[in-house]
């Protein structure tokens, strides 16, 4: 027979959940002391416990780790109220297979609920993973890291919480958080993706909030923001740490009430939106540098995922490759190639690799169907040489962070930008990636001159454009918009 152990120290409940249970035609026992639990663990082996985070004499995380030394293949779903969702988090982390929030609104939902625990075989969740993965084009691989951080972002899809998503550029952010969209109950509503650092502070409150017809110079008609496009679904803000202090503090409102306005307005409306946030960035170390608030951080950090990097993930490469060359089915990397890809640092991550198969494939297009060490760029053929370990932050060298492009940030990439260059010139670099190089020194430096332009316009695109003595077509396109932005 099925054994329950049900543990909480409020009669109500547990006499429910052992009423409940019995019925269904489970063994149930309850524990409402810390001495009851380590009674029953020692005299029964149980193959599911119901946990109170909190009781008066433990709580549910030593309660957790008493059952997976005694029984490692009891499941543990941990029972809590909304203060407590937190550490509720933290003890899925621990080896907790799920948490369910009290009181229980739905008894359906919690006997199916431990039903599937129980009944529902361990394969059976890493073959709905990988189809939500194949859905949307993600490569889960052989890494044992990315793998269980993909299952703790399937576990907390289906909760009504906010994910802050942290890796380096270029890892796959914005993936991760169209992969939790999607393994979610929300899968039927929109998805919206934003990049805080992309807009001025002007934009980013009109994107996020929309604005009412004459609200600013140049909105000529209302428009909703995303907040309200996506009231149901997912709201994707790619670097947050991006945000200003003025609209941090509008996005803490949000999270907070559920409520804004929109620019110009004076009527509250609501959004039901599930935020998922990213960073490159530490942003506890920006809470630390007071660049960023650290209540927002509280309210975003509910559940924090870490996207490992690709070189801590080297033995996915191959399939990365592969998948990146589905619609080339003749083309392949010689071992040559592949070992020296292999041995490369990634500074720029899957982003990164995206870009070297898409250069190599295009240089060997009308020569041969082998990608040899010819076709690679020279800071992966002679990576010791052109990059020295000293110099690898300057290898990845951002650009200027964001929407400020302050000077002091653009000196700073110059000097990285020069450095380079130097390298490259004293170790004999080929010209693509001088070329390169030089391609990046326009982008950034088109982009600095825009965004200041735009800030002394206060965001008025054909004002800045003026001023810069080029089209808004131009400009929009120097901003990466090229008629892809969201409306």
């Amino acid at each position: 027979m099925t054994k329950l152990l049900v543990v909480d120290d409020e009669y109500e409940i547990g006499n429910f959940l052992s009423y409940l249970f019995t019925k269904k035609g489970y063994e149930v026992s309850v524990a409402r002391t810390y001495h009851e639990v380590v009674d029953h663990l020692n005299q029964t082996s149980f193959h599911l416990a119901m946990v109170d985070l909190k009781m008066p004499d433990t709580n549910g995380l030593q309660v957790l780790q008493m059952i997976k030394e005694k029984t490692p293949s009891c499941k543990v779903i941990i029972m809590t109220g909304y203060s407590t969702v937190k550490t509720a988090v933290d003890a899925i982390k621990n080896g907790a297979n799920d948490y369910i929030e009290k009181p229980f609104d739905d008894i359906d939902e919690l006997e199916k609920h431990v039903d599937n625990l129980l009944h529902v075989p361990g394969a059976f969740l890493d073959e709905e993973i990988s189809k939500v993965a194949e859905q949307i084009g993600m490569i889960i691989g052989n890494s044992t890291e990315m793998k269980t951080m993909l299952k703790m972002a399937y576990k907390f899809a289906s909760k009504n919480i906010n994910i802050l998503l942290e890796g380096e550029t270029g890892t796959g952010k914005e993936v991760l958080a169209r992969f939790i969209h999607e393994a979610s109950h929300r899968v039927q509503n929109p998805f919206i993706g934003l990049n805080c650092g992309a807009l001025t502070e002007t934009l980013l409150e009109s994107e996020l909030f929309g604005h009412e017809k004459g609200a600013f110079t140049g909105a000529g008609q209302q428009r909703k923001g995303l907040f309200e496009i996506a009231s149901q679904g997912t709201l994707f803000l790619d670097e947050i740490a991006e945000a200003s202090p003025a609209i941090q503090v509008k996005l803490l409102r949000v999270l907070e009430t559920r409520e804004f306005m929109r620019v110009g307005s004076e009527h509250t409306l609501k959004t039901n939106a599930r935020i998922v946030a990213a960073s490159h960035v530490n942003l506890h170390e920006a809470v630390r540098n007071r660049s960023f608030r650290e209540d927002l951080l509280y309210r975003l950090d509910v559940v924090k995922l870490h996207i490992p990097p690709l070189r801590e993930r080297k033995e996915d490469l191959s399939l990365l490759i592969q998948k990146l060359l589905e619609n080339q089915p003749a083309i392949e990397f010689s071992h040559e190639s592949l070992a020296m890809m292999e041995d490369y640092h990634w500074p720029g991550n899957i982003r990164e690799l995206s870009n070297v198969v898409t250069r190599a494939v295009a240089l060997a297009e009308g020569e041969t169907t082998i990608i040899t060490p010819d076709y690679l760029p020279v800071t992966i053929r002679e990576r010791k040489k052109v990059i020295p370990i000293q110099r690898q932050e300057v290898e990845s060298a951002p650009e200027p962070a964001g929407k400020d492009f302050s000077k002091s940030e653009l000196e700073r990439f110059l000097e990285q930008w020069n450095g380079e260059m130097i390298d490259l010139l004293e170790e004999q670099g080929d010209l693509e990636q001088v070329k390169e190089n030089i391609k990046k020194l326009e982008e950034v430096v088109e982009k600095a001159f825009v965004y200041k332009a735009l800030r002394d316009t206060l965001g008025n695109r054909k004002e800045a454009s003026k001023k810069l003595n080029t089209t808004v077509r131009k400009l929009r396109y120097i901003l990466n918009e090229k008629g892809h932005g969201v409306h």
